[in-house]
């Protein structure tokens, strides 16, 4: 499929190949420039950027390798396919080598300059999908803005860090953010462009997790129709991000770490080591000392992961970031939905930066975009934003009658319990790690409230 507006250069200094090849790609639906040599060729190139080249191998004067090199130079990424006459075929293959994209020798078939063309345009045109699709898995991954002196000091290890291959601890509450920092690190390194893979280890049994983790071998248990890689060997050159690494079983703990100490595994129901280099940044919002004292994770695991910790600190701690971040999102979920905000009103961010949240950034990102869905362009107003944040003690100061201390405080776990449930979506095992709790302690307590 041609795309109305692409050029093509055809150069060459044979006036009859410039005219044939010419019309055949004009015939294709291309617009087509022509020149005679490689200086023309270039002035060309630098004023009309063609989304192609056709270029003779043999001219006059500046040779098609040397124009090729200039190409390059320039670093212009365009398809550039040599003309070849019949005992060149050395020199395009060395062209080849300097980074043509193919050769056509003479005379040429139209068939075969038809199919040449299509496979180098769509090419390009893959090629600058991925670019835009990079671009916006950038801006959407990209590290939420901060002035404060904890999180600056968060920003500064973590770049300190990413230059090694040392394993990294993300430690901060469920919502901090610390799968956005584990994209950065990954992209301050210089294995920025290798896999970025995250595993949540929270929700999925040991057996699960496993095969998640390290792969299968066909026939290793029911089900296993076919060999399928793990997460961390299709992350291979690249980052591991294991969140919530507190969460896993005592026998995956093992396997792990003997990863981690060796650089080697073994996929589950094989027996052939796998060695891979992968960078492993793990995150929890556990005390994973506590843990450790526990006998709930092995030390020798803590330590090993432990190598370069770095806290990340709740937003209730760092209000000074709440303006630049509510602008952040703001800016995000408007672009998303084609809305036109541009401020938060003085009353809404007066809010905002006193509410203490407990959801951390994700609560706060959640809370702008309900915002933007259903406030009106250009400015974010108080009467945008969710009731707990503009109020969240009206409910106890608007009470007709008195309640005991007793009944009070359980009112509050009941509202604290709800909040956490829709913050998580229903998700009771993601509300439990909000809360802090256990999430067998937390249906408990859903039971004694009668939360459904």
């Amino acid at each position: 499929m041609t795309t109305l507006g692409e050029m093509i250069l055809v150069v060459d200094d044979d006036p009859y190949i410039q005219e044939a090849l010419g019309d055949r790609l004009e015939s294709l639906g291309y617009r087509v420039a022509r020149a005679s040599n490689g200086k023309q060729a270039l002035e060309l190139i630098d004023h009309q950027d063609p989304q192609m080249v056709f270029l003779d191998i043999e001219m006059p004067g500046m040779k098609g390798l040397d124009v090729l090199r200039e190409i390059r130079a320039r670093e212009k990424d365009f398809p550039v396919v040599m003309i070849t006459a019949y005992g060149s075929i050395d020199l395009a293959v060395e062209a080849m080598k300097e980074g043509a994209y193919d050769f056509v020798p003479k005379p040429f078939k139209p068939s075969h300059i038809a199919l040449v063309v299509e496979k180098a345009m769509e090419r390009q045109r893959l090629r600058r999908e991925k670019e835009v699709l990079s671009e916006e898995v950038d801006k959407r991954y990209r590290l939420v803005p901060g002035s404060s002196a904890k999180f600056n000091a968060a920003i500064s290890g973590a770049k300190k860090a990413a230059g090694s291959k040392s394993t990294i601890l993300l430690l901060g509450e469920s919502g901090s953010g610390k799968e956005l920092f584990a994209r950065a690190i990954h992209n301050w390194s210089e294995r920025k462009d290798r896999p970025f893979i995250a595993i949540n280890c929270v929700g999925l049994s040991k057996e699960l997790l496993e095969s998640e983790l390290f792969g299968y071998e066909k026939g290793a248990f029911t089900g296993a129709s076919q060999l399928k890689r793990g997460k961390i060997e299709i992350g291979n050159g690249g980052t591991v991000f294991l969140d919530e690494i507190g969460d896993i079983s005592e026998e995956l703990q093992a396997k792990l770490l003997r990863f981690l100490q060796e650089r080697e595994f073994e996929r589950v129901g094989g027996t052939q080591l796998i060695r891979v280099d992968v960078r492993i940044i793990a995150a929890t919002n556990r005390n994973l000392e506590a843990s450790v004292k526990e006998g709930r994770f092995r030390e020798d695991l803590f330590y090993r992961i432990n190598v370069v910790p770095i806290v990340l600190p709740p937003l209730r701690g760092r209000k000074e970031d709440v303006p630049a971040l509510a602008q952040f999102f703001m800016q995000r979920f408007s672009d998303e939905s084609k809305k036109n905000f541009t401020e938060v009103s003085q009353e809404a961010l007066e809010a905002l930066i006193g509410y203490d949240w407990p959801g951390n950034v994700r609560e706060l990102a959640n809370v702008i975009e309900r915002a933007v869905v259903l406030g009106q362009p250009p400015t974010i107003q108080i009467e945008d934003l969710s009731p707990g944040i503009v109020a969240p003690e009206a409910e106890f100061s608007n009470r007709s009658t008195p309640q005991s201390y007793h009944e009070s405080i359980d009112e509050y776990r009941r509202e604290v319990i709800v909040n956490a449930l829709a913050q998580a979506k229903g998700n009771r095992a993601a509300a439990a790690r909000s809360l802090g709790l256990q999430r067998s302690y937390l249906l408990r307590l859903m039971k004694t409230f009668h939360i459904s």
